[in-house]
């Protein structure tokens, strides 16, 4: 059982936009509404599946805005930050914007065009973060998805952060999509670390090896099932058979990336929402694939 006060299962969010690929912060509040009602224990703003690269410092603050309605009717829905960018000055800006808003957290990717970044640079790096933008009751969690940033956060940089920031700095989460890291995280760092799993199909082994939940593009649809998991294993069980289900979808969703646009397709299919446009250079899954998607998952 996970105790960690941010342990659950969030939804990385889609985000929507308006045709002329602006963000459609109008419509924010009631998807947030939407997966609280799904189980969601929170959700994450502006991650990969949020476009979170694709929008200004101040398109990404006004849709860190327009989340914190949910508070109104569900304060313990909890909010984490899609932040991290290249530039020092910009990241620091995003955590103590999201941070001023109420935000629970934020989640960094690492400074991704510097891909041959040592690991002394990189620890400087979330130093200067973490003493300038994130509070002492803060939590940061560092964004290890080496498949899409090209900068990998190994465990000997993890172990150098949560040694010199031990609160500040929560843990991760981890989109490698390997089971040995799963295993070697939780082998290493126990429960000292609180590792948010990105991918569905590892959610039970993940929470196996000590894994406090999971940060996923299907909760957008499957948190329902993905709660089923996670509330088996905090009463020291477990269900196969949900877990076996959830592996099945994400093997569908694998053969319609990116997500964003299949996601945005699906949700307007199942449940009535406005058919979202994603942000150049992404393109809107083609009408016939969604249909063919929306029954491979829900036929």
């Amino acid at each position: 059982m996970s105790k960690h006060d941010l342990a659950g299962v969030y939804v990385a969010s889609i985000t929507p936009l308006q045709q002329d690929y602006s963000p459609d912060v109008e419509a924010i509040p009631e998807l947030m509404r939407f997966f609280a009602g799904r189980g969601c224990h929170g959700a994450l703003l502006l991650g990969t599946t949020g476009e979170g690269p694709s929008f200004s410092p101040s398109e990404r603050i006004a849709i860190f805005e327009a989340a914190t309605t949910i508070k109104d009717s569900h304060p313990d829905f909890r909010l984490l930050a899609g932040t991290g960018t290249p530039s020092l000055d910009e990241s620091r800006l995003l955590n103590r914007a999201a941070f001023d808003l109420g935000y629970d957290g934020v989640v960094m990717l690492p400074p991704y065009y510097f891909r041959k970044a040592s690991e002394d640079g990189l620890f400087n790096w979330f130093r200067q973060i973490i003493q300038q933008s994130i509070p002492l009751d803060g939590a940061l969690f560092g964004y290890h998805i080496p498949g899409v940033s090209g900068v990998a956060l190994s465990q000997d940089l993890l172990a150098r952060l949560k040694d010199a920031f031990p609160d500040q700095f929560a843990g991760i989460k981890d989109s490698s999509g390997d089971p040995r890291h799963a295993e070697q995280i939780g082998e290493r760092f126990g429960t000292s670390l609180t590792v948010l799993t990105g991918s569905d199909r590892l959610l039970s082994h993940a929470l196996q090896n000590h894994a406090a939940g999971c940060i996923t593009a299907m909760a957008n649809f499957a948190s329902p099932q993905l709660r089923i998991v996670w509330d088996a294993y905090q009463h020291g069980e477990e269900d196969p058979a949900t877990q076996t289900q959830i592996s099945a979808w994400r093997s569908v969703m694998e053969n319609y990336q990116p997500y964003a646009p299949t996601l945005k397709a699906l949700l307007s299919k199942a449940y009535s929402m406005p058919r979202w446009p994603v942000c150049p250079p992404l393109a809107d899954i083609p009408e016939d694939a969604a249909d063919t998607a929306y029954q491979e998952l829900f036929g």
